[in-house]
């Protein structure tokens, strides 16, 4: 029998079908769709800036004066400089830098912390553990979204994590709501309860056989809160509560509020610009993944 051929059970021979995993498949899609891939590229584009500047390949002069007060924009100076003579090209490529590091850093622990309970919760449903989570989830949630972000911001405020605090206090708990559910449908299915007949602990089952089975809402849910971590960063430095040693998208439309009379609005062009430009990007992409990692367009 040649190669690629298999046998019906009749016994002739009919040409073999490749199996594909479900990743295969959303990948596959993924592939296929345009903005999903434009917004892919142009995220891509914004985090080799941010390395650049981790790096110190460039940006390296966003805190020094380095020409007149508001000069126009230059072939020195690609957005002009502000009110005490700084660049704000300059400043809005270390204000990228400044957008991924807290857009990772919040999108990863949050998914940690969300999957965790959320499938910790939905494994032992039902029991008073879930009841405490559950309780837990309602009061964060019934606290509007940035009082409470800008609450414990201000709470901590001495605290160099403070933002990144707020930020994960407050937004694990939609990761956990999704991840709950999952692991609700999970339990029941053959996998589980082999692994609970052969004496396997409630723990080793939620790490290795259930957790790994949300990875899809895991990812879908880290592309979400890395956006709302950026926009969230945006409007605390705006209000004084996010980057106090540093420089970031906020900070510089906070800026713009002192040059608005005098007729300067670079500042807050570039800044706004810049963050559309990442926010909207990261969007497209985010759909476009979540609708590969579907489970039921995939299947």
């Amino acid at each position: 029998m040649t190669a690629g051929m298999a046998r019906n059970g009749d016994g002739v021979a009919v040409p073999a079908t490749r199996r594909t995993s479900l990743w295969q498949t959303a990948l596959a899609k993924f592939a296929r769709d345009r903005a999903g891939l434009v917004g892919l590229t142009v995220v891509a584009l914004y985090l080799l800036v941010a390395i650049g500047v981790w790096f110190g390949w460039w940006a390296t002069e966003w805190a020094d004066i380095t020409g007149a007060k508001w000069a126009p924009v230059s072939a020195q100076h690609w957005f002009g400089t502000n009110i005490i003579g700084q660049d704000i090209f300059q400043r809005g490529l270390y204000s990228t830098a400044t957008a991924f590091e807290v857009g990772l850093v919040v999108a990863v622990l949050v998914v940690v912390l969300g999957g965790l309970l959320g499938a910790t919760s939905g494994f032992l449903a039902g029991s008073w553990v879930d009841e405490i989570v559950l309780w837990t989830m309602g009061v964060v949630d019934a606290v509007p979204f940035y009082l409470m972000v800008a609450a414990i911001a201000f709470a901590l405020a001495d605290y160099p994590y403070a933002m990144h605090v707020a930020m994960i206090s407050t937004f694990w708990t939609t990761t956990g709501r999704f991840v709950r559910g999952e692991v609700i449908k999970l339990r029941g299915l053959e996998f589980v309860e082999a692994a609970r007949a052969l004496g396997v602990g409630q723990a080793a089952i939620v790490l290795r056989h259930v957790l790994p089975n949300t990875l899809h809402i895991l990812l879908v849910q880290m592309t979400l809160c890395f956006v709302d971590a950026i926009k969230a960063e945006v409007v605390l430095s705006f209000l004084g509560l996010g980057v106090k040693d540093g420089m970031s998208w906020g900070l510089m439309i906070s800026e713009s509020t002192l040059e608005f009379l005098a007729g300067h609005f670079n500042n807050l062009v570039a800044a706004s610009l810049l963050m559309f430009g990442l926010v909207y990007a990261f969007n497209m992409f985010a759909d476009a993944l979540q609708d590969a990692l579907d489970p039921k367009r995939v299947a």
